[in-house]
């Protein structure tokens, strides 16, 4: 496969996160790419990091909510499907072409790969989620240095390469209805039918699987978003908080932000909401 792509990244400092990330992309992306950055005020030397690895970086003058960016990295984007990644991963071998081979073997314009947070099964999140959990907490006092990041890394999964191939071999094409925030990936058919992300919305992963799930149900022509079960993604969740010492920046937008359950009433959410794992 030959079409390019667009992941679309936004990022707040965090520089050692992003060399990792920065390399995984890299190493193990198959099709042609642009890789766009949307740089909120970064001081640590992430803007340059990835303009020196010929990325295409915006630049704000100030730090600015998910949505937001996500926005901001759409209208820059060029590529055939838009990818939309958290700046603390490490993504699988052929993580992008496996996604697309799977969106369209179930005619999907929108798919996560799996990870921590969601492994298609109540059981297998529990059992990874207290893996990660004693992982990172056994290793986090040595501080949030690249070398220490990989070495969570390393104690998580062993040998990534074996433990992501296991995982497709696995699975294969297998989806499950869901999402996961730190990665999703949407054709421009969605984004024309669908619109662009809810900027009022910081949680804007779960305000998109409804609006998803809504249209599916009214029009039909595109469905749910789904998980791909077969593809892995390592998430260091929520750890970019806690890196460094200074807080971050309030976002410029703070005072547009509503919560979901200002746009999305009870019985919406029950009936648009994220599905019970099995």
């Amino acid at each position: 496969m030959t079409e390019k792509i667009s992941i679309i990244t936004a990022i707040h400092n965090g520089i050692n996160f992003n060399k990792i990330y920065l390399a995984s992309i890299q190493r193990n992306t198959c099709n042609p790419y642009e890789l766009i950055i949307i740089d909120n005020c970064s001081t640590d030397g992430s803007s340059a990091l990835f303009k020196n690895a010929g990325a295409i970086v915006i630049e704000n003058t100030r730090n600015y909510s998910y949505p937001h960016c996500q926005n901001q990295g759409i209208k820059a984007a060029t590529g055939s499907y838009l990818f939309f990644l958290n700046n603390d991963l490490v993504v699988s071998p052929d993580w992008n072409k496996r996604l697309i081979e799977i969106a369209q073997f179930h005619r999907l314009d929108l798919i996560s790969a799996k990870g921590i947070e969601n492994m298609g099964d109540k059981k297998l999140d529990k059992k990874f989620k207290k893996r990660w959990k004693t992982t990172k907490n056994l290793l986090m006092i040595f501080g949030f240095g690249e070398n220490n990041l990989s070495l969570m890394h390393k104690v998580m999964y062993g040998n990534w390469e074996r433990f992501c191939e296991k995982q497709y071999t696995q699975y294969g094409t297998t989806v499950v209805e869901g999402i996961l925030g730190n990665n999703v990936m949407i054709t421009r058919k969605a984004i024309d039918k669908i619109g662009f992300w809810d900027e009022r919305i910081q949680s804007g992963d779960f305000d998109l699987f409804m609006r998803t799930k809504k249209y599916s149900l009214e029009y039909g022509d595109i469905k749910p978003c789904h998980v791909a079960l077969g593809v892995y993604i390592h998430h260091f969740i929520r750890m970019t908080s806690k890196y460094g010492k200074k807080k971050p920046t309030p976002f410029a937008d703070k005072d547009s932000l509503i919560s979901l359950w200002d746009k999305w009433n009870e019985q919406e959410i029950a009936l648009y909401g994220l599905p019970e794992n099995k």
